[in-house]
């Protein structure tokens, strides 16, 4: 070997880093970009192809069936829904009745109905379903929405989402705040927890909307037959998740979400973890299947031109859908109506609104002028006394405590199933997950760079790892054994060789034993660190790792699995190194991404032992936890592990070569 100029510690993580014979900084990103495209293709062929009103048909029961599965299932509708009206506002021709409802036992949901005067038979109605304001259903601009519908004659029923308006899940009465931030945060914060037991939070929305219209279905005012919805943004969402679970819906007019998949991942943009549906752009699956699964149905799609939604998007999926309703010779039941603005529910949209259901649902035309309509005092609409659930409400549970029950049952179902069985499930499902469809390729490994820093001695080395993906690492060995065979240690863990200075003593004292050392950059991680692909931080929520994670959380993969991958491929190209012992090699993992690690040593028996230092003690803890730590989450999750496994069982199933 020919080690040239030593080099200070900093000046190793810079040469880990920078290595330039291939630009790899945006290869995580265009590989799933391509397999992606390539799914998305594949689902327009799909689409392209119908012909009938049979295969329309047999489309929606199919994607209908794919996406309950993947949200993790429905949860029953079989329990009471406790209902009660908590107050009453008269206004002018209507009346606003506060109410408060369980969805599923203890789960309580917070509305308000607003019901024109005079009523004397059974009517049409229309569900609002919330977005991203922290008030939800009673924030000024919903509330405008809402009296525009009920002063075009509707009945009008507008409820709370998870974690917004009256159903905050971290608020706290004795702090009176959140421990956690409303909304969105929280929606991530909660449904991160979902993920590794195989469920979605989007089950937790779909399923209180559905109790919403359950509830509807109660009232003497309400015509069951002629119920819509709508919502705009994450209410957007909702209408969408209603449109593809919900059958009872008559009409919908999803605002500011509809879209497409496929244009929205250009943009390089993230979204909330109700948004995210696991294994859908493997199934084919677009924003156009909602718009099928809805035909020949009435629908409206109300967009804005200046959203941060792509309209262009918008525009091209609406214009292929419409082939769904002329098959079925209802050519005029879908429509799309744009408002120059940016992403709000504006007074226009609105009035289309008001005037699309007030067609379809009461069987009347009406010219809505809504210029006058304002809202009132957000107070005064709670259907809590103190416009809170949390510690209001006796037993009142949240996301958090049915996903931690959900977890709960699934482990002692576990439990209870014979270990030799459940092991080889686990070792089945895990081995599926890792290799996953991926192309092997020769590595060509090489060595581009050599050079010692004081004791150490270093080769900068990089290989394919998969077709289209590259990894790197820098293996190490103390001066004294440079020419010898030595066995080798893979080292894994957060940031890879940016973060040398943190592990140099181990490093130091491994080499020092007599051992090389590979420090290995799995994909996104030290050389192969994506450039941001949005303004949000790399590791943050909704930054470029986070976006990379959902985007193959879409194609039904995930980053531990990606990633323990990449680890059993620096296995094989250890065998092309030189002066290594191939029958002795080892893993270190240090931190929570020493999983990848952990769930290679599982799969490959070629790893003599597996070392690990402040791992993540298991996926259920962490699901199971009030409050974690959040960084980087996405690089970790690996979704529907604990219906096999947890970490301490793989632990366990390692026996002697966990040290």
């Amino acid at each position: 070997m020919n080690y040239s100029q030593p080099f200070l510690v900093h000046q190793l993580e810079d040469i880990g880093r920078n290595w330039s014979i291939y630009d790899v900084k945006d290869q995580f990103k265009h590989f799933i970009y391509k397999t992606a495209d390539a799914e998305f293709e594949r689902g327009n062929a799909e689409r392209d192809a119908i012909r009938t009103e049979k295969e329309i048909n047999k489309r929606r029961k199919t994607m209908r069936e794919k996406f309950i599965a993947a949200i993790g299932g429905l949860p029953s509708s079989d329990t009471p829904l406790n209902s009660k009206i908590t107050g009453v506002i008269q206004d002018d021709g209507f009346r606003i009745e506060k109410i408060i409802f369980e969805s599923r036992p203890n789960v309580f949901v917070t509305a308000n109905m607003y019901i024109p005067d005079g009523i004397v038979k059974p009517r049409g109605a229309v569900q609002f379903l919330s977005g991203h304001f922290e008030q939800a259903k009673h924030a000024d601009e919903y509330q405008v929405v809402c009296r525009t519908l009920v002063k075009a004659g509707l009945v009008v029923f507008a409820q709370d989402p998870v974690g917004q308006g009256e159903r905050h899940s971290y608020y706290e009465s004795s702090l009176k705040f959140n421990t956690f931030r409303w909304g969105t945060g929280e929606h991530d914060y909660a449904g991160v927890q979902c993920l590794p037991a195989g469920q979605s939070i989007a089950r937790y929305f779909v399923h209180d909307s559905m109790r919403g219209i359950d509830y509807l279905c109660t009232r003497p005012e309400v015509d069951k037959s002629k119920i819509g919805v709508t919502g705009n943004s994450g209410g957007g969402t909702q209408t969408s998740l209603m449109m593809v679970c919900d059958e009872r819906i008559a009409a919908a007019a999803p605002a500011t979400y509809l879209m497409s998949a496929n244009g929205w991942m250009h943009t390089g943009g993230a979204q909330d973890l109700e948004q995210v549906w696991p294994g859908m752009t493997a199934a084919g699956f677009e924003h156009e299947d909602i718009l099928l699964i809805m035909s020949p149905r009435p629908v409206l799609v109300l967009a804005v031109t200046y959203d941060f939604f792509p309209i262009e998007a918008t525009r091209q999926t609406v214009a292929r859908a419409r082939n769904f309703w002329d098959i079925c010779g209802r050519s005029t039941n879908l429509e799309l109506f744009e408002d120059v603005s940016d992403h709000h529910y504006t007074r226009a949209m609105a009035a289309k609104s008001a005037e699309f259901f007030a067609l379809h649902l009461l069987g009347k035309k009406v010219k809505v002028d809504n210029s006058k309509v304002s809202p009132i005092p957000a107070a005064q609409l709670y259907a809590t006394k103190t416009g809170q659930v949390r510690g209001e409400l006796k037993n009142a549970r949240f996301v958090y405590d049915e996903n931690k029950a959900n977890i709960e049952q699934i482990l002692k179902i576990m439990k209870n199933e014979p270990e030799k069985a459940r092991k080889a499930r686990a070792l089945e499902w895990l081995k599926a997950a890792v290799f996953n469809k991926r192309k092997p390729c020769p590595q060509n490994l090489r060595i581009c760079y050599s050079g010692h820093a004081n004791d150490l001695c270093f080769n900068n080395v990089f290989w394919w790892s998969q077709e289209g993906i590259i990894n790197q690492a820098l293996v190490f060995r103390d001066y004294r054994f440079a020419d010898r065979k030595l066995p080798l240690t893979i080292a894994v863990w957060t940031d890879g060789t940016n973060q040398l200075r943190s592990h140099m003593n181990w490093l130091r004292n491994t080499c020092a034993a007599g051992r090389a050392v590979m420090v290995l950059n799995v994909t996104g991680v030290g050389a192969m660190e994506p450039r941001k692909i949005n303004s949000c931080p790399t590791h943050e929520w909704y930054g470029t790792i986070c976006r990379l994670a959902h985007d193959l959380m879409w194609l039904g993969d995930s980053i531990p699995a990606f990633r323990a991958y990449d680890v059993i491929r620096a296995l094989d190209a250890a065998q092309e190194l030189p002066d290594i012992n191939v029958n002795d090699i080892e893993l270190y993992g240090h931190g929570r991404q020493s999983v990848y690690a952990l769930i290679a040593a599982a799969l490959d028996p070629r790893i003599k032992a597996l070392r690990e230092e402040d791992p993540l003690s298991g996926y259920a803890d962490l699901a199971c936890a009030r409050h974690y730590d959040d960084y980087d989450i996405n690089s970790i999750i690996f979704h529907g592990i604990l219906k096999y496994c947890d970490l301490p069982d793989i632990r366990k199933w390692l026996g002697k070569k966990y040290q």
